[in-house]
């Protein structure tokens, strides 16, 4: 089924948190991981993916408020939206991420595109939520 098609299929879920992207070094991600108060609550989503240029941290709010004294020297960058894309997609799925980004794009709204095993999602800042939603409304089943 082509991307398009599957899009029309989808409910976007909008996770009612706002985000903040950290950027840490990798000696900076240690001390973090030695400390266990400073780890995610577990109850809102979160994400950590570790390249071999940095650590990136995806927390809610309180998430990030628990852990920002101890890593004042993060780069971060605050207020997205989590919206989630509701279908499972087989890993035969071509394009699904960039028709949905084309979308985006042709409104000039900027993404942060982030995929699990079997769904992928987008962070969009706070501002360009309503706008987002609208011109997705046009391409997907549901909004939620």
């Amino acid at each position: 089924m082509k991307a398009t098609e599957l899009l029309k299929k989808t409910r976007v879920e909008i996770a009612p948190e706002t985000f903040t992207l950290v950027s840490l070094r990798h000696e900076d991600w240690m001390k973090l991981l030695e400390n266990p108060e400073l780890s995610p609550r577990m109850t809102a989503p979160f994400m950590i993916f570790k390249d071999k240029f940095e650590t990136t941290l995806l927390l809610d709010e309180i998430d990030f408020e628990t852990i920002r004294y101890a890593i004042r020297d993060a780069k971060t960058e605050r207020n997205f939206r989590l919206l989630t894309f509701d279908i499972e997609l087989d890993f035969t799925v071509v394009g699904f991420l960039a028709e949905v980004s084309r979308i985006l794009a042709e409104a000039e709204i900027s993404i942060v595109a982030l995929s699990a095993f079997s769904r992928d999602h987008i962070l969009i800042k706070q501002e360009n939520l309503s706008k987002a939603l609208k011109v997705l409304g046009k391409y997907v089943e549901e909004l939620c």
